[in-house]
């Protein structure tokens, strides 16, 4: 089996600190009251909705960190969908290990599965558009690395990792430099190559592009003026909608020609999948 890798991602220790984070001061004193030592177990990890999977290689590190000799069985791959009943995992070794285990992998399955199936009806919701959905920076602070690998599972595009990936100028850095045009301006010269500007108003749309903006995000319109803005631009940079964008409004937002939809609400708002793990003693 392949290991699993993300960038600026140390699986090791956010496993460790996980754990460290449940167990406490004198572990998993309800399994070390009530289970033998050496009791073994198996277990059947299942999805109880339909959805679309992501997470499983950080949920099997959990159970492998407390027990090397754990035999997992990997049934489906990360960026599946899966209907409600089926099977994920199995799993076979020490009882003790895999209960004391179970509540950290299937905190991080449910999250990024959550968020990967939501991703979904996004990106199906606009299929055949031409647009691609983003994510963005709306993550749980700590977790942004594991969230946006489960967009991407889910279909989405990586936006802004980081501060650093591009320049962003939005209506808070606008009113400080005293115009869209100047604040692009400023970025120019500070020798940034990607500038994304956010413009709400039609008539900032030829300011920002004649200052070098490489990216425009048209902010908070409807389709109709979305549809007005995309004209105008006319593929000179490419066109994010963003604000308010909800699974009934994307598809026309969508037809209107823009390059990019962003939705923050895939990452700051998805439910939780539901998923469960069921034992039984060998």
């Amino acid at each position: 089996m392949t290991a699993f890798a993300l960038e600026r991602f140390d699986l090791d220790r956010f496993v460790r600190e996980t754990l460290a984070e449940d167990l406490g001061d004198h572990g998993d004193i309800t399994s070390a009251a009530v289970i033998p030592e050496d009791a073994r177990f198996e277990g059947v990890m299942d999805s109880r909705d339909t959805i679309v999977v992501a997470g499983l290689p950080i949920a099997e590190a959990f159970f492998r960190a407390l027990d090397p000799r754990v035999e997992i069985e990997r049934l489906v791959e990360d960026g599946d969908r899966v209907q409600a009943g089926a099977d994920l995992l199995r799993l076979k070794g020490n009882a003790r290990a895999m209960l004391t285990a179970e509540r950290s992998a299937l905190n991080t399955l449910q999250h990024l599965s959550g968020i990967a199936t939501l991703t979904r009806a996004y990106v199906d919701a606009i299929a055949g558009t031409g647009a691609t959905l983003l994510d963005t920076r709306k993550t749980i602070p700590g977790l942004r690395v594991l969230e946006k690998y489960a967009t991407r599972k889910g279909g989405a595009t990586n936006h802004r990792m980081r501060l650093d990936d591009a320049a962003m100028i939005k209506d808070n850095h606008v009113a400080v430099a005293g115009g869209a045009a100047e604040a692009v301006r400023r970025a120019v010269a500070a020798g940034i190559g990607r500038i994304i500007v956010e413009v709400d108003r039609i008539d900032q749309i030829e300011p920002a592009i004649g200052a070098g903006a490489t990216h425009l995000l048209l902010d908070n319109m409807d389709a109709a003026v979305l549809r007005k803005a995309v004209a105008l631009v006319a593929g000179r940079v490419p066109t994010e909608a963003s604000g308010g964008v909800t699974l009934d409004t994307i598809r026309a937002k969508a037809e209107t020609g823009v390059t990019y939809i962003s939705v923050g609400r895939i990452t700051q708002s998805a439910p939780a999948a539901d998923i469960g793990l069921d034992f039984s003693a060998l």
